[in-house]
């Protein structure tokens, strides 16, 4: 069975960075469709900071762009969301999203990181 462990989360300044990664273990993963990072502070709803496609084409929340980046490693089947320029209002558990070809064919898998915390904080 497939997992997703994310790591890089803790505490860090205002206008730092972080460097979140999110590796799939378990299994051998034929292809990395799509990876995605989402986030969900305390008492809000989850939010979608970024992704990208099979393709490699990326988008962003508004609220992120400029300052975070996704990328991947196909061959270390893991995800990476680079932060920069934090603020406060980033502090939140961060999450990732990966839909998995296990080998060709038509069947794909959604797995869920367990997610990583952010706090950005003086």
């Amino acid at each position: 069975q497939v997992q997703l462990v994310e790591s890089g989360g803790g505490l860090v300044q205002p206008g730092g960075s972080l460097r979140l990664s999110c590796a799939a273990s378990g299994t051998t993963i034929f292809s990395i469709t799509l990876m995605a990072w989402y986030r969900q502070a305390p008492g809000k709803e989850r939010e979608l900071v970024a992704g990208m496609t099979s393709g490699g084409t990326t988008n962003y929340a508004d609220s992120v762009k400029g300052r975070f980046t996704i990328s991947r490693d196909n061959a270390k089947n893991t995800v990476y969301l680079q932060m920069n320029s934090l603020k406060p209002e980033d502090t939140a558990v961060y999450s990732c999203k990966g839909v998995f070809q296990l080998s060709p064919g038509p069947r794909y898998r959604e797995i869920w990181g367990q997610g990583t915390l952010v706090t950005v904080s003086s």
